[in-house]
């Protein structure tokens, strides 16, 4: 998956970095359709320090991408939450996709179980 990183009014560190890379790691092996991610921290200097971190993170995916955002008072505590509400739609993606197959397949097997015998 392609990363792109993007920081406003934020310098990014290794520590930061390394944290994004790892959660994004980990979004990857729940999904490997990703195709890329973007992820963009912002800083706002005019709020009172009430959630001044802002961090988004957009996810391409065969079909409508996945977005997220979250605004905090700790960088690292914006970061973890917005992965966490990109797991949740990523599950709840992965999970609609297993209903419909189940759903196909246990209509097929109602159709065979119905369906009049040759001897009959």
């Amino acid at each position: 998956m392609k990363l792109v990183l993007s920081a406003h009014n934020v310098k990014l560190s290794d520590a930061i970095e390394t944290h994004i890379f790892d959660k994004i790691h980990k979004l990857e092996h729940i999904d490997g359709d990703a195709i890329d991610a973007r992820v963009t921290v912002e800083h706002d200097h005019t709020r009172v320090s009430d959630k001044q971190f802002n961090c988004s993170v957009r996810i391409s995916v065969p079909g409508p991408d996945l977005y997220a955002e979250d605004s905090e008072t700790d960088l690292y505590s914006a970061i973890d939450l917005v992965m966490k509400k990109i797991e949740q739609q990523i599950r709840k993606r992965q999970n609609k996709d297993k209903a419909r197959k189940h759903k196909l397949g246990a209509r097929s097997k109602k159709e065979r179980q119905e369906a009049p015998l040759d001897g009959e």
